[in-house]
């Protein structure tokens, strides 16, 4: 058995997350002490390493109730998982393609500047002031 802090430490997840997490009903609730203290078992590492790796992969909660779900009905369908899976990739791509585009306007307005100007003739200042001088919509 854990405490929470116990738990915290074994899955790198902070107390408050945990206990966000309870609440949302991502994890189950843990026992209580007589002293009213919270104890988790290990089943319940084990659910929380499962949403943190899902958080990190950037899974947002409302998917990873659902795939929780499906693990929790080992003779359902994996499909649901699979299209979950695939709606987050696609979210990751549409990420990239934005963060790609800002690198290049980013560049672009680095490579502006000479760096030995004045403030008042900065191209990077000139740039942020007015959007006019980005080719891009970012």
């Amino acid at each position: 058995m854990f405490s929470i802090g116990q738990l915290s430490r074994h899955a790198s997840v902070k107390v408050p997350t945990i206990r966000y997490y309870e609440d949302m009903g991502l994890l189950a609730a843990a026992g209580r002490t007589e002293g009213n203290q919270r104890r988790y078992g290990a089943a319940q590492l084990e659910q929380l390493r499962f949403i943190k790796h899902a958080r990190d992969l950037g899974f947002p909660l409302e998917a990873i109730s659902a795939l929780i779900n499906l693990q929790d009905h080992p003779d359902r369908s994996c499909s649901e998982a699979k299209e979950l899976a695939q709606a987050q990739l696609h979210t990751v791509r549409q990420k990239i393609k934005r963060l790609t585009a800002l690198e290049a306007e980013l560049k672009r307005i680095h490579d502006g500047c000479s760096g030995d100007g004045r403030s008042g003739d900065c191209y990077v200042l000139a740039s942020l002031a007015d959007h006019g001088f980005c080719t891009t919509d970012h």
